[in-house]
């Protein structure tokens, strides 16, 4: 690692006959720093770090489905490996427009893994999409379709426990 030596209020220093005084009064002034980011508190970029943007809810803590930075995202398990794309597009369209559509295949086989994840803009369109596709079949093959992030359970003081 590199040594760094940072002068505050850097000026011309006088050199006497010694050269001793002007030096004296460079190390009184300089400080030297070791290694990365030398701490960070003298950065301003660096204040606010361990602060995330966050998803606002209006229903608080109630548990359910939570809704993602940029939609609500269905998570389809059972998916048939040799279904497609088309397949799982014209069966989730007929609920909403769909905004995002992943199915991630196997790098061996080149078949897909069996789940897919589906986005929707509005609640209502992934909703209605979940009760009615919920253990319907694609290819055959029987699906069960979930919320891809949920809230969780409500949180209760006693659970706040400190451990």
């Amino acid at each position: 690692m590199s040594d760094v030596l940072d002068i505050e209020n850097a000026e011309e220093f006088e050199v006497d006959e010694d050269g001793d005084q002007g030096l004296v009064k460079l190390k009184e002034r300089a400080r030297t720093r070791k290694g990365r980011g030398f701490g960070s508190d003298d950065r301003p970029d660096r204040k606010d770090k361990g602060r995330y943007e966050a998803v606002e809810d209006a229903s608080g803590d109630e548990p359910g489905p939570q809704r993602s930075v940029e939609g609500w995202i269905l998570f389809v398990t059972g998916v048939h490996e040799e279904a497609q794309e088309e397949d799982i597009q014209n069966k989730f369209a007929d609920f909403g427009e769909i905004k995002n559509l992943h199915l991630n295949l196997d790098r061996r086989t080149g078949f897909l893994k069996g789940y897919a994840l589906v986005e929707y803009e509005m609640f209502k369109e992934a909703q209605a999409a979940l009760d009615a596709l919920n253990g319907g079949d694609i290819l055959g093959q029987t699906i069960s379709v979930d919320w891809c992030f949920g809230k969780g359970p409500r949180k209760t003081k006693k659970d706040r426990r400190r451990r």
